[in-house]
């Protein structure tokens, strides 16, 4: 999944709380991103940092609800990219680490 969040420590704060629910077995926080975007009619720049959350297909429902509710932005990047293929191992501790009573699958 993919989200963008207006600072560094806010994405980390972030990530932070959707794997302590177990939603997500990891962010990669990537700071210092640009963005360029319409917002109500006017061409925006804005300095973000970037999210990418590992988890499995059976949380989205619950990470788009709690990403909803916990990101500051009004309308919040919330894209869900798909894995076609990975690691056996890498798979496998994703599915561990999100196997908690958030996800359902």
């Amino acid at each position: 999944m993919l989200t963008t969040l207006p600072d560094a420590g806010l994405a980390r704060d972030l990530v932070r709380t959707l794997v302590d629910r177990r939603l997500v077995a990891c962010g990669t926080v990537i700071d210092h991103v640009t963005s360029v975007y319409r917002w109500e009619g006017t061409i925006e720049e804005a300095e973000e940092a970037q999210v990418i959350l590992k988890a499995r297909r059976e949380c989205w429902e619950a990470l788009q609800a709690a990403l909803t509710e916990l990101h500051p932005y009004e309308v919040p990047e919330i894209l869900a990219l798909p894995v076609e293929n990975g690691l056996p191992a890498y798979l496998a501790w994703v599915g561990t680490e999100t196997d908690g009573k958030g996800c359902r699958g």
